[in-house]
């Protein structure tokens, strides 16, 4: 079983410490570090290179959308999650810009949070799929003009499938019974898309490729 080495950055201290009491109690996490603002945050991943950081959006010093920026250009293949307490749409978008890998509200349960943790670790979507529809529909390609060339992207035919399908939300296992293909290969291909992107998450790669037209909103199946 491997260990998810995991950063906690929440600046309300009753609320962190109950955190990480919660996700202590699983034999597969480990809390490396904890971080009261978004300097030390980005600060202590530097230092610690965890594998998952759960970062709030609201911090002092430093936003955790800045923070995950940071985090992000240094350390390209950690993971944020965000968990926090607003729900509007500028702070999921500019999270998820940063280069979050899921959103999560603290309304959640510790299950709920506990699972998107190995969730996120593990390469599965942990954004509603509202909120992905929301983002693509940001980047819809305009009714009126003539059709634009699509920029040529890194990915194979079959890896271009796999994020179209992974952008409605599925989990890997759905679209591997979509493609007719294993987990393992979807596995495969994820971790293919992430190094070619230069990513460390499917919300990424989605974002990355809708930014550059490789794809838009009217072309998922």
């Amino acid at each position: 079983m491997n260990t998810i080495r995991i950063l906690l950055a929440e600046d309300h201290v009753v609320v962190r410490q109950g955190t990480c009491q919660l996700l202590e109690r699983e034999q597969d996490f480990e809390i490396v570090g904890e971080a009261g603002d978004g300097e030390e945050a980005v600060r202590l991943a530097r230092q610690l290179k965890p594998d998952v950081v759960i970062m709030d959006v609201a911090m002092p010093k430093l936003s955790g959308i800045e923070a995950t920026k940071q985090i992000k250009a240094i350390l390209p293949a950690t993971i944020v999650l965000v968990l926090t307490g607003y729900d509007y749409d500028e702070y999921i978008f500019s999270m998820l810009e940063a280069g979050a890998a899921g959103y999560l509200l603290k309304n959640v349960s510790g299950d709920e949070l506990i699972n998107a943790v190995r969730a996120v670790y593990a390469g599965e979507p942990m954004i509603h799929p509202t909120v992905l529809r929301k983002l693509m529909t940001r980047f819809k390609t305009p009714a009126e003009g003539p059709t634009p060339v699509r920029p040529l992207s890194p990915l194979s035919e079959r890896e271009m499938e796999v994020l179209k399908i992974a952008a409605k939300g599925m989990r890997n296992k759905d679209i591997g019974d979509t493609l007719f293909i294993s987990e393992r290969t979807v596995q495969a291909h994820m971790r293919s898309i992430f190094n070619k992107l230069g990513v460390g998450s499917r919300s990424e790669a989605i974002l990355y490729s809708l930014k550059r037209g490789w794809f838009a909103i009217e072309d998922l199946p």
